[in-house]
């Protein structure tokens, strides 16, 4: 996995949760990591597509949808 357990607890607790089970913290995990591989791999692309070898913040942008 990417995203670090103690990071998801983190992230989760930040948002208001009193108390996280290992299920509720095992399920955010997989879907925080699907998503970053995701926007990464459209990021990857779209600057390939720009026949550039590096990762731009313009890259991630696009891949997310937003500016």
């Amino acid at each position: 996995m990417y995203i670090s357990d103690s990071v998801v607890r983190k992230i989760l607790k930040e948002a208001g949760a009193a108390r996280v089970s290992e299920e509720a913290c095992t399920e955010f995990q997989k879907r925080l990591n699907k998503l970053a591989f995701d926007a990464a791999s459209k990021a990857v692309r779209l600057s390939k597509h720009a026949k550039r070898k590096t990762v731009e913040a313009s890259d991630i942008k696009l891949a997310y949808g937003s500016e």
